[in-house]
Formats: structure tokens, C-alpha cells, sequence
């Protein structure tokens, strides 16, 4: 008899364990099937060039950008020399344009700030808009994201926008186009927007 009894004990926990999987994992939240909620497709590419002037003491006429903020005891017109920059914040108004040359006519303007913040390798954060406004854009697309300096292609998120923009999501891959020493450097922004209305 109590054979029979535990055979019938452990049925009902085999029936039990299976029915709770069943249930769990139907419940879970998380699919294991690709096919039921893919990834969406892009809805915009766009590529920009934006231009940063850094102030040096000399080129207050061209300057797009300037530190503002420096380690204690840095000069504010040049940046920190070791440490890889350690501690610099700047902040910037850079123009922006659809191709890299510096004299071509801007759409619009690379508005924020970037704070070199890692000792060990060239690493910035950054928080930016572009802010739009020509025939062919207006509104504006804001950015941030850490950006490891020496990688040749970086992704930051793409966190909102207004005008044609609104809402956008997305990712921006950015690239250093081009540079001269600590005072000027082009990145080119690849721009994936998945959603925006």
C-alpha cells in the first residue's frame, strides 16, 4: 500500500513541476522566440559633420568650444597635458554640416558638453543636441553616451528630439573624421533613428 501511495506521490509532483513550468514560463515576460517580438527595423538614416574649435588662449574669433571646468590648479585655456585629460570639461556650440568641409554653409548647430573621465585611456561622456534648422531639417535630436576616443567607431544613444524629430530613439555611431592636435576635431554622426513620430 504505501507503494502505491508514493508512486501516485511522486506522478502528482511530476504533473505539478510540469504545469508550474508551463505556466512560468508563459508568464514570464521574456520569449525565447525571436520570431514574436523582432527588432525594429531603422525608419531614418542620417550623417552629419560637426566642427569643434577648441578655445587655446589665441582663437577667440574661431572658437566653437572652451573649457570651463579643469582639474584644481589647470589652466582653463589648454588641456590638462597628462593624465589623458583627466577632469577637462568642456562645453561647445559647434556648427554642423552634411559633408566635412569646415566652410560649408551649417544646418544647424552641435550644442552640449563632453567631460574627459577616465585616467588611464582618452574616454569622454558626452550630452548634446543638435539643434536644426535648415530646408531640409528643423527641430533638434539630443545625445548622450560614453565615448571611448581611441575606438574607431562609437555608439551613443540618441534620447529624444522635437520638430521633425519628436521623440526620436535611436543610435548615433560616431567616428573621428579628422584632427590637429588639441585644438580642432571633426566627428562625423551616423544617425539610426528606430522611432520617432
Amino acid at each position: 500500500m504505501a507503494i502505491k501511495n508514493n508512486n501516485r506521490g511522486v506522478y502528482l509532483c511530476f504533473i505539478w513541476l510540469l504545469v508550474s513550468t508551463v505556466l512560468l514560463q508563459s508568464s514570464d515576460g521574456h520569449s525565447r522566440n525571436k520570431n514574436k517580438f523582432p527588432f525594429r527595423r531603422p525608419s531614418r538614416n542620417l550623417v552629419f559633420y560637426f566642427h569643434d574649435v577648441i578655445y587655446d588662449g589665441t582663437n577667440a574669433k574661431n572658437a566653437t568650444s572652451t573649457l570651463v571646468g579643469a582639474p584644481h590648479g589647470a589652466n582653463l585655456t589648454l588641456l590638462t597635458g597628462k593624465d589623458n585629460h583627466f577632469g577637462d570639461l568642456a562645453v561647445f556650440d559647434d556648427p554642423i554640416t552634411l559633408d566635412n568641409n569646415f566652410q560649408s554653409p551649417p544646418v544647424g548647430r552641435a550644442q552640449g558638453f563632453y567631460v574627459y573621465d577616465m585616467k588611464n585611456t582618452f574616454s569622454a561622456w558626452l550630452g548634446f543636441t543638435f539643434v536644426l534648422n535648415s530646408a531640409n531639417y528643423k527641430g533638434t535630436i539630443t545625445f548622450a553616451g560614453a565615448d571611448p576616443i581611441l575606438s574607431k567607431y562609437r555608439d551613443i544613444s540618441v534620447v529624444g528630439g522635437t520638430g521633425d524629430f519628436l521623440m526620436a530613439r535611436g543610435i548615433a555611431t560616431i567616428s573621428t573624421d579628422a584632427y590637429e592636435g588639441d585644438v580642432y576635431f571633426r566627428l562625423r554622426v551616423n544617425i539610426t533613428l528606430y522611432e520617432w513620430y
